[in-house]
């Protein structure tokens, strides 16, 4: 992506040759960097959540919250992007989907399976964290 970027800006500015690809290569790129980072972010502890109540509460009880969380709201959610990502994902693979907003005519289809690895990628660390949650809820040391 900082490749694509500055390689926009030299030829733009110094060469007077601005480019038609370098625009939608960095969106794209850095859009599938953003979806893939987030179970990282969720590795990490990174996402947002009300810490004036969070930090006050006892790690037992900020376990318990964290697994219905994740039991009632995360993984309905995580699986139906994963299911409807992945049919549109499929999709676009099979009619090997490309844009028609510009003239140089990208493929989207790699672009869209970005998606539903992604919400893999989120369930399965989801999946670990809810089981880092129950050790502690048990007071089963790491």
């Amino acid at each position: 992506m900082s490749l694509a970027v500055f390689y926009e800006v030299a030829a733009r500015y110094a060469f007077n040759a601005p480019t038609i690809w370098a625009y939608d290569v960095t969106y794209m790129l850095f859009g599938a960097q953003f979806m893939l980072a987030a179970a990282f972010t969720l590795l990490r502890g990174a996402h947002i959540r009300t810490d004036v109540f969070y930090e006050r509460w006892s790690p037992r009880t900020r376990a318990t919250v964290d697994a219905v969380s994740y039991v009632f709201f995360f993984f309905p959610g995580m699986l139906f992007v994963l299911y409807a990502s992945g049919a549109e994902a499929w999709q676009s693979w099979l009619i090997g989907e490309r844009s028609d907003w510009t003239p140089w005519r990208p493929a989207l289809y790699p672009l869209k399976a970005v998606i539903p690895i992604s919400a893999a990628l989120l369930l399965l660390q989801g999946f670990a964290e809810l089981v880092k949650c129950l050790r502690v809820i048990r007071g089963t040391p790491r």
